[in-house]
């Protein structure tokens, strides 16, 4: 097959170099791609929101099968346009991929459906006066979000009214999201461990993927902003196997049962971000593609030909596919530039990355790269994510392989979180604790 990944990100240089492995890929294209995506695929110098651009190379490329990584060309209709053409692509329809394109859409939908998600009150610009008085009345913290596409940023944890009526302005005043903050969700604060699991389908069967943890915030101990992601690990043990089930039942079965009945078959994958309360799992956002940076810890889990994966979905035959997991677990740091997710500089030369090519189980994915002159230069927020594989459950190993590539990376203003995989450990940590005086507590009994 000749193959065409859309994007270029971290996400997309680890669907590439997943597809790579695949004795079914013959050439692989990625558009726009970087710097990391380039050393092994031939890159295509059309953006990710030129949906005419793409279809047109696409036709004079005959691609059999393009996989879209970012959520805008999903949410501008590229699925439709390619379909419309004959042309087979991965990922949902314009109207199934609202469900990450419109925050409202999203939790009115929830709300209808009975699939469980915090409590919650939307406003749009012409109602700001009442979303103010509405945040005076309800208690702290809550969560604001914006209901348009903002990069993963557009959701504010805010622990006082005074910084919600902040945010409030910022979104709908300032315009800080652009029309993404038109319309707001104002919606109370769940507490628990969050989760990632993805799904892949083809709009009535479904398949899931090792649960991955995300950190999002930009500093140690989930402090500070909000970005698009600092780094996440798999399989995250929060998500045992009574909770994965109780999810696809409550959550991902009726959620593609209701799409599909409002005319919205969803194929591609199904992202769920979740909240594991006490009162079990709830959604706390749904993205219509792969996580980033999930993907860059969840691929190298996986065994077996991706490729089929993702034809199953295309062709609607996943009845009979099984996924198959590696023993094993992994963690994604990423290397951020300085002063992400605020303003922050590019053009960095990196320094290193021939020292980590070596290194056993670890993979460099580029995120935001470029080349310049023969040389590797940072061109965005995130810059990489070094992805370590270790054995079994043993996250230690994981954690410490990971960091070990990490400390031989370097460029100017180079930031990264130095906490990536802690929660595992103390989860793993805990539950051998409690097995342990399980087992002494029925010795006893004896």
């Amino acid at each position: 097959m000749n193959v065409l990944i859309i994007g270029s990100g971290g996400r997309e240089h680890a669907l590439a170099w997943k597809l790579r492995q695949s004795p079914k890929v013959d050439k692989l294209f990625c558009a726009p791609g970087n710097a990391g995506i380039g050393e092994s695929v031939e890159l295509v110098p059309i953006k990710a929101d030129d949906l005419a651009g793409l279809l047109k190379f696409a036709r004079s490329n005959r691609i059999d099968l393009t996989v879209v990584g970012p959520e805008v060309p999903l949410t501008l209709g590229i699925v439709d346009l390619f379909e419309k053409d004959g042309m087979r692509i991965f990922g949902p329809t314009k109207l199934a991929a609202e469900i990450e394109g419109s925050k409202v859409f999203a939790k009115q939908f929830m709300r209808k459906y009975k699939i469980p998600t915090a409590e919650f009150r939307t406003f749009d610009a012409t109602q700001r006066y009442e979303a103010e008085r509405y945040i005076h009345e309800v208690p702290v913290p809550i969560v604001l979000k914006a209901d348009g596409l903002a990069a993963g940023k557009g959701a504010v944890v805010c622990e006082t009214k005074d910084k919600a009526l902040e945010v409030l302005h910022d979104m709908m005043v300032q315009k800080v999201f652009g029309e993404a903050g038109e319309r707001v969700v104002i919606e109370e604060y769940m507490v628990g461990e969050e989760a990632s699991l993805l799904a892949v389908t083809d709009g009535v069967q479904f398949v899931t993927l090792p649960a991955a943890q995300d950190h999002k915030r930009i500093l140690d101990g989930e402090r500070g902003k909000n970005t698009g992601g600092m780094g996440a690990y798999a399989p995250t043990p929060f998500v045992t196997e009574k909770i994965l089930e109780k999810t696809k039942r409550s959550i991902i079965r009726p959620t593609l049962n209701g799409l599909s009945k409002e005319g919205r078959l969803y194929r591609g994958c199904l992202y769920c971000g979740l909240m594991l309360t006490q009162t079990g799992p709830k959604v706390v956002e749904f993205n219509c593609r792969f996580g980033d940076p999930e993907t860059q810890a969840i691929l190298p889990l996986l065994e077996g030909d991706f490729a089929d994966l993702l034809l199953a979905a295309v062709s609607g035959t996943l009845q009979n596919f099984k996924v198959k997991e590696r023993l094993a677990t992994a963690v994604c740091v990423v290397i951020a530039s300085g002063g992400y997710p605020d303003m922050y500089e590019v053009g960095k030369e990196i320094l290193g990355l021939d020292g980590v090519s070596g290194l056993e189980d670890v993979t460099i994915f580029h995120a935001g790269t470029e080349l310049e002159h023969g040389k590797v230069v940072t061109s965005g927020g995130r810059v990489l994510g070094v992805t370590a594989v270790g054995p079994g459950d043993n996250f230690d190993v994981t954690i410490s392989r990971a960091y070990q590539a990490v400390s031989k990376i370097t460029f100017d203003g180079a930031y990264y979180r130095s906490d990536i995989g802690a929660k595992a450990l103390k989860a793993v940590e805990m539950m051998s604790i409690r097995l342990n005086t399980m087992r002494e507590y029925e010795g006893g009994c004896e």
